[in-house]
């Protein structure tokens, strides 16, 4: 039996190790990969307030289906809020009837959202075009009544119409949650009039979609520095409402929500627990809600469950 040859002892300073930017570098390329797959793709979002019960519960985490309505490129530099260009596909229709999630277009009189880029889960009840009214708290989308969600609350206690709510969306609508419009829900290259009788009412919109304006002499209507009588909207909106609708700060509070800002549509429950915030603020703030048991506890049933 031969023996192996040999050739004396190994040069060990010959031998290749890892270079320490090696694994770095594998590191990094791994981070931006995931970084890639949860802004394009799919996503987690945990449910803060009660607005969507039943349907959903403060404690629930769901995965957001991204490329559900379309596909993009990162709108952020990963891990950072540095906003970058991008690229935006619509792949699907947005159906009345979606849970949706979205970024927040900000608060009715504001026109960068002091929020930043928090986002929002709500149901989708009204498409470009569409026209939405409540009538003692039954919504209607064109003159036909909007089914209410199986899981949605509605209370008994109604809100008389003419009883004016100063915080209903538009600016000086006489109008409250219960008792609404109607309204008809801008689609792009809608053309409105716009005068000093109703500018208050759509100021804000046309500046979110980038333009100036301004009050000129002889109750002229400036947009960017030009006289104008009507306005041609630039973008598809949304009507988005809570299922708990006593208690859903919503469309009917501060407005449309831009096609652009949707992210995905959330597709089923992964996770979900109630860890009651146990003092200070937070204890009457996000992650709150009076009805459930106040200590801690694991939702086994809800676990797996399809959001519809």
């Amino acid at each position: 039996m031969n023996s192996p040859k040999t050739t004396g002892p190994i040069d060990r300073t010959k031998l290749k190790t890892p270079k320490k930017d090696s694994w770095l570098r594998s590191l990094f390329i791994a981070m931006l990969l995931a970084g890639l797959i949860r802004t394009s793709f799919a996503g987690a979002y945990r449910v803060p307030s009660g607005s969507m019960k039943n349907t959903l519960l403060v404690g629930d985490y769901l995965f957001v289906n991204k490329i559900g309505y379309f596909i993009e490129t990162p709108k952020y530099i990963p891990f950072t809020s540095v906003e970058i260009p991008h690229l935006h596909v619509k792949t699907w229709d947005v159906k009345r009837g979606d849970v949706v999630v979205f970024e927040y277009p900000g608060d009715r009189d504001e026109v960068v959202s002091h929020k930043g880029d928090e986002n929002y889960i709500k149901r989708c009840v009204g498409l470009p075009g569409d026209v939405v009214q409540i009538v003692n708290k039954q919504l209607y989308v064109n003159g036909k009544a909007f089914a209410n969600p199986p899981e949605s609350i509605l209370s008994n206690d109604t809100l008389r119409a003419g009883l004016v709510d100063p915080r209903i969306f538009p600016r000086g609508a006489k109008w409250n949650i219960d008792n609404f419009g109607p309204l008809r829900i801008p689609k792009k290259d809608d053309v409105v009039a716009i005068s000093m009788d109703n500018i208050d009412k759509w100021e804000v919109f046309i500046e979110r979609e980038g333009h100036k304006v301004e009050r000129g002499m002889n109750d002229q209507i400036l947009i960017d520095g030009k006289s104008a009588s009507a306005y041609k909207v630039q973008r598809d909106y949304l009507w988005m409402m809570g299922d708990s609708r006593d208690n859903s700060e919503d469309s009917r509070i501060w407005g449309f929500a831009p096609m652009d800002n949707v992210i995905g549509s959330g597709s089923i429950i992964y996770w979900s627990w109630y860890d009651p915030p146990t003092s200070g603020a937070a204890a009457i703030g996000d992650g709150y809600d009076p009805d459930e048991v106040q200590k801690f506890q694991i939702r086994w049933d809800r676990i797996g469950r399809l959001i519809h």
